[in-house]
This record gives C-alpha cells, structure tokens and sequence, in this order.
C-alpha cells in the first residue's frame, strides 16, 4: 500500500474514499480511529492508502476531481 493522502478533513477523506471504490479501487485510511479518539487534532492525521498497482490510477482520478493539491508529492 502506498500513501496517496494525509489530511485532518474527515470530508476531504470521505470523498476521495468514495470516488475511489466508485473507480473500483481499493482505500484503506489508516489512522482512522486514533484521529477520532483524539478528537480529531492535526497531530493525527488521515492517510489514504491505495494498492502499489493502482497508484497512477488513484492520482489520476483524484486530479480529474479537482483535488490534485492534496496529493503526496512522489511518484504519478
């Protein structure tokens, strides 16, 4: 798995997991329930992650979307 996002926006999360199983993509959001125990603070923060096979294919949809400024900086 491979981190495409890190966001403290629940909403932010909410939507990209949705467009990516709408895509047929498989989304893991790590940190999840520490984020919400700790009500919510930046200091835990949301990752997305996506299969190493699909990474190209999560950016892409993720920039077709209009959220390409919240992806991690690496490899397309």
């Amino acid at each position: 798995m491979e981190e495409i996002i890190r966001t403290a926006d629940p909403v932010l999360v909410s939507a990209v997991e949705a467009l990516l199983e709408g895509e047929g993509i498989s989304v893991f959001v790590a940190d999840r329930h520490v984020s919400a125990i700790e009500a919510r603070i930046t200091a835990f923060p949301l990752r997305i992650l996506v299969p190493e096979a699909d990474v190209a294919r999560a950016r892409a949809a993720i920039v077709a979307a209009g959220w390409g400024d919240t992806l991690r900086q690496g490899a397309p």
